[in-house]
């Protein structure tokens, strides 16, 4: 008796177009309006009351009727709206493996380098250059927490990673261009922090990928080349 009360009751699991909307889902719904507006899809008029309203837009749902009618939308199928924001409790470590430090004073970090897990990045009156672009990971996630003080600092990052902002401004502008890699196994970049008069932006570097795919690659092609060889 209980079992068939217990199926009788209404599933109030809320779909996923019930779900609600984050900065970045408006953010890329508006891009793919621009697009279709630049592909004379939409009219003038059409753009803007569509952008208008996915700005204003509270689920996944709304959002996806300003598109439904566009070719992106179908494309789109295939994955779902939203990605994770924010990481899963326990991926970091507490501490960083990087502290990136400029007071008064100027600091980066570029080139061909290792990244750890965690980096910190703090621009007190001064300026912090952060360029993943030639990077290698040793980790699929990595959190970058940046702290801007009547400074800057500026996030570069290859173009086929995925890319995730959940911090804020105080008085200043935290700006993160969110992205999602078609790769599954590609790198996932955590942005937080605050900027309080000042300013911490992360964006895509076009036309740099992440190199350290293709040297895993290599290492694995290398090991099974050796072993089959008995080496």
């Amino acid at each position: 008796m209980d079992l068939q009360k217990h199926a009788q009751q209404p599933d109030t699991t809320p779909r996923s177009t019930e779900l609600r909307a984050s900065d970045a889902d408006r953010d890329r719904i508006v891009e793919l309006l621009h697009d279709a507006h630049a592909e004379g899809r939409l009219t003038a008029d059409e753009h803007a009351e569509r952008v208008e309203g996915a700005l204003t837009a509270k689920t996944l749902g709304e959002l996806e009727g300003f598109i439904q009618d566009l070719p992106a939308a179908h494309e789109r199928r295939a994955a779902p709206l939203s990605a994770p924001g924010r990481p899963a409790a326990g991926v970091f470590p507490v501490d960083p493996d990087d502290n990136v430090v400029a007071v008064f004073s100027a600091a980066a970090r570029k080139g061909r380098w290792r990244t750890g897990r965690r980096i910190h990045a703090y621009a007190v009156f001064g300026s912090v250059e952060i360029d993943l672009s030639e990077a290698l990971f040793d980790h699929q996630q990595v959190m970058i927490k940046a702290f801007s003080v009547f400074g800057s600092v500026e996030i570069r990052v290859p173009e086929n990673v995925s890319l995730r902002g959940t911090g804020g401004g105080v008085l200043g502008a935290f700006e993160v261009d969110p992205q999602d890699s078609p790769d599954d196994n590609a790198p996932v970049i955590y942005v937080d922090g605050w900027a309080v008069l000042g300013s911490v932006e992360a964006r895509p570097k076009r036309g740099k990928l992440v190199k350290d795919i293709l040297d895993r690659v290599q290492r694995t092609v290398d090991r099974s080349m050796r072993k089959h060889l008995g080496h």
